[in-house]
């Protein structure tokens, strides 16, 4: 027997989600057709809704079990007979939109409890404040003169330290820690996180390395999300800053002093050393390591696996260890290809 952890928050048909994503329907007469739950393309399902997007994908057509498909325009008319059509030039994006309304609990994290309130067996500090709406679940701790708004989950056993202000809607999860930190609204705090603890800050005396205090604070900014056991330190002198809607994976390090942009995207495993600067809108792939005190500008794309020891201007791509432009990576990786076959040819 299988477990559905999610279920539609209500009665979805084909119509609905063309109005909901602005999606056009190929065939008016499908409008009543009933959505039951999303799949992916290469499963579908009866009842099940998929996108397809592009013709490199267009393959996953053949023999498809749907009963409807978002597609780019260019895939409209290759999409099985009895199939529902819907046509958008951005068939992921409207897909993802539809998930978010159709199933809102695995979009936006709640309380893991039946809490609606505060748990008695939280420990909350008399001298915090907490608006109406805030749920805080058994084993969570919270230190004095902290200000949590309304709408806010903390989760079990996480644990907010004196002075943090946390803004409306967020969620902090369980066994998370949050100290010397500002946030704002709808900040998503995964399981794990680490907010706000030392930075790795020393300098070497007769004895070998001794701390360096760490006096500034974390801010993150609205809609900011901080993955499962990631952590951010707080800043030395300075703050470390986190933009508005920046995404940041599970796993991520993020150093002393950082300075992040607006609506950047940090893949898992990435470690940024102190007092790195990051634009807007920057992408991190996966495993992506960069030296103290680089400079990111906006718009900037960094593959996977790549060592940053060198500023980088607004739109480049970069890649490697060490990182260059990927236009030189390529061509580096090319003669050490030619290279090798002409060793392996005498």
């Amino acid at each position: 027997m299988t477990t559905d952890f999610f279920v539609p928050s209500r009665h979805f048909t084909v119509g609905d989600v063309a109005r909901l994503v602005g999606a056009s329907l190929q065939d008016q007469s499908q409008e009543t057709v009933e959505i039951a739950g999303l799949a992916k393309a290469e499963v579908g399902g009866a009842g099940k809704l998929v996108f397809i997007e592009g013709r490199r994908h267009a393959s996953l057509l053949d023999g498809i079990v749907a009963a409807a498909v978002i597609c780019s325009p260019e895939l409209a008319g290759a999409v099985p007979a009895g199939i529902a059509t819907l046509v958008h030039k951005r068939p992921q994006w409207a897909f993802a939109r539809l998930g978010r309304e159709m199933f809102p609990d695995a979009a936006i994290p709640g309380a893991l409890t039946s809490e609606a309130g505060i748990s008695h067996a939280a420990s909350i500090d008399p001298d915090a404040k907490l608006e109406l709406g805030v749920v805080v679940e058994a084993g969570a701790v919270i230190g004095p003169d902290v200000e949590i708004g309304a709408g806010t989950v903390i989760g079990p056993n996480a644990s907010i330290g004196k002075n943090c202000k946390i803004g409306r809607n967020g969620y902090v999860g369980p066994g998370a820690s949050v100290q010397y930190a500002l946030i704002g609204d709808r900040v998503t705090i995964h399981g794990g996180a680490r907010i706000g603890q030392d930075g790795f800050g020393f300098v070497f005396g007769e004895k070998g390395p001794e701390r360096m205090p760490q006096l500034g604070r974390v801010v993150l900014q609205d809609d900011v999300e901080i993955g499962a056991n990631s952590t951010v330190d707080r800043g030395a002198l300075d703050d470390t800053i986190i933009g508005e809607a920046t995404k940041i994976d599970n796993l991520v390090q993020i150093a002393h002093n950082v300075r992040i942009g607006r609506g950047c995207v940090i893949a898992g495993h990435c470690g940024l050393s102190g007092s790195v600067t990051l634009g807007d809108y920057v992408m991190l792939g996966g495993r992506v390591g960069i030296a103290d005190h680089v400079t990111i500008g906006s718009r900037v794309q960094i593959a996977a696996a790549s060592g940053v020891m060198d500023n980088i201007p607004d739109d480049a791509r970069w890649a490697g260890a060490p990182a260059v432009p990927v236009r030189d990576f390529f061509r580096q990786v090319s003669t050490i290809r030619k290279l090798a076959a002409r060793k392996q040819g005498e």
